[in-house]
């Protein structure tokens, strides 16, 4: 099974959810190669509960997992911002990330993040499995955190865009910091659109659908990294179209449009997660 842990359904966070974009997304993974992904959706991101309930309302439930129609399988979560700087990835149950990103409402903005001990208290609470996203991208200060609270994490992230721009220093930080608080790598893309899908991924010996099982895989190490030959190629157009499809949307054009040819697909109501 391979597997992306760090991916986002929509373009941006302040741009508008579109059924249409998200669908593009999904089907581009499949043709990727992937088997699955871990949407790491940023928690603070416009129409959040939006996007989660157009998947709910279009796709089967397996285990934990969110299963599409062309056979991608979607492990819900959610990226949070913590007051120290840096990035905290969540997964789990559709209904429980819903309901962890409403009770973070009061946090969502600057100077009101929760610092990452009162963060972690909360996901205390629930059935997920937490991750220090790029804990060495510029910005963030998660390795500076002490020793028994980095202890709390599950995992953390060998983050595609890191690696593009300089895999040896990432991957040296990043299973150094790994070492020194006894915890498991795994690897995500962090990718807003689709060309960055397959630039890294995790691959497992078997199909996984439940968080329980997903944490004794990680926990065992019963799987490998792959990088791919032209992931710095792949990363580097990701970000010129990002900039791209953004522009048009900020002069007044339909990006969504304009990516997809022209395609006449009409964006499909969604309602709000539940």
């Amino acid at each position: 099974m391979k597997l992306d842990f760090h991916t986002h359904g929509k373009l941006a966070k302040k741009l508008p959810f579109s059924t249409r974009y998200t669908d593009w997304l999904f089907d581009e993974a499949r043709e990727a190669g992937l088997d699955g992904l871990c949407l790491t959706e940023h928690f603070n991101t416009l129409q959040f509960d939006e996007l989660y309930g157009y998947l709910l309302d279009n796709c089967r439930r397996e285990g934990d997992t969110l299963l599409l129609e062309n056979g991608l399988r979607i492990f819900p979560g959610m990226e949070t911002d913590i007051a120290e700087g840096g990035h905290i990835l969540s997964l789990g149950p559709a209904e429980v990330i819903l309901e962890l990103n409403r009770r973070l409402e009061p946090h969502k903005t600057a100077g009101n993040f929760l610092p990452f001990e009162q963060l972690m208290d909360l996901f205390d609470q629930y059935d997920v499995l937490v991750g220090g996203a790029h804990p060495y991208r510029q910005g963030g200060h998660i390795p500076e955190l002490p020793q028994d609270q980095l202890a709390r994490l599950d995992f953390l992230d060998l983050n595609g865009k890191d690696v593009a721009q300089d895999r040896k220093r990432c991957e040296k930080l990043t299973y150094g910091l790994a070492e020194r608080i006894e915890k498991p790598v795994i690897s995500g893309s962090d990718t807003h659109q689709a060309v960055q899908y397959g630039c890294i991924y995790t691959e497992f010996r078997e199909e996984i659908f439940t968080l329980k099982r997903l944490g004794e895989q990680i926990s065992s190490g019963a799987y490998r990294i792959v990088v791919s030959d032209h992931a710095q190629f792949q990363v580097k157009t990701a970000c010129l179209l990002k900039r791209a499809l953004k522009q048009i949307h900020a002069l007044g054009g339909d990006y969504v449009d304009i990516l997809l040819g022209g395609q006449k697909q009409e964006e499909i109501p969604v309602r709000v997660g539940a």
